[in-house]
Parts: C-alpha cells; sequence; structure tokens
C-alpha cells in the first residue's frame, strides 16, 4: 500500500524554460519526502506502542494464533517501512548532492510528473520499462 504525504503537497508545475531540478523543484521533492518519512514514522512508533499495549497471552490456541499473524503481518510490514525510509534517506542525500532526479542507468532526467508519482524513483520510464521487460523473460 503506497504512503501518501501527511499533509498533501500541491504538484509542482514548471514554468516554461525553467531549469530541471532547479533550487524550487528540489525544494519541492524534499518536502515530499521528508512527509512521507515523517508519516512512516509515525507508524512505526503507533506500532510498537500497540504491541506493547496489545501484548496478552491468550489461553485459546486459536486466538493465539491469530494474534501472531496478526503481529507477523504487522513487523513485514514496518519491515518495509523501514526500507522506503532507507531508500527516502538515500533521496535526499542525492537532492542534497545535486543527483537527484537522473535516470541511475542512462543518466537522463527522470521528469517531474514521475517523480511526483514516485518520488523515490531512480530510474526514467525507458530503463525501468526495459528492467521489467527482461524480469518477465528471465521469470518463464
Amino acid at each position: 500500500m503506497p504512503v501518501q504525504p501527511q499533509k498533501p503537497v500541491v504538484p509542482y508545475k514548471a514554468k516554461k524554460g525553467e531549469a530541471y531540478m532547479n533550487p524550487k523543484q528540489l525544494d519541492h521533492f524534499r518536502e515530499i519526502l521528508n512527509n512521507i518519512k515523517a508519516g512512516l514514522g509515525e507508524d512505526i512508533d503507533r506500532t510498537v506502542h500497540t504491541m506493547q499495549d496489545e501484548a496478552t497471552i491468550f489461553a485459546d490456541p486459536n486466538d493465539r494464533a491469530t494474534q501472531e499473524s496478526d503481529v507477523s503481518l504487522e513487523l513485514r510490514n514496518r519491515d518495509r517501512e523501514g526500507k522506503l525510509i532507507k531508500r527516502i534517506d538515500e533521496m535526499l542525500a542525492k537532492i542534497n548532492a545535486g543527483d537527484y532526479g537522473y535516470c541511475d542507468k542512462c543518466g537522463i532526467e527522470i521528469g517531474l510528473n514521475r517523480l511526483e508519482a514516485r518520488p523515490t524513483a531512480t530510474l526514467c520510464i525507458d530503463c525501468k520499462t526495459l528492467d521489467e521487460i527482461r524480469e518477465k523473460q528471465i521469470a518463464k
């Protein structure tokens, strides 16, 4: 399930002739990434507190199994969110280094629309499409 920013950030509208990944654009994506990261951090904290509060030992094996299954699912989700936080930190480092918004494979611009939809994207749409085609071919 994709995580949305806590407070909606209005999509960036580039002005005609505006340079790609100028300081305004970088600030815009920094804000989006920081909002998502803050929301994830709150979810992780809330999960820890909920798990501590609900730590009950059920006498009924079915209730215990259900609780263990719920906890396992929640931990997997939090692990995935922890990885996303790490990825967001990598993107923030790219912004600070001036490398954000460019494809890791071919070096071209990823594009504002793609980054609005997926701020952690590291590949342009062409390279991502080729990767997905290769994955499908290998999987067969």
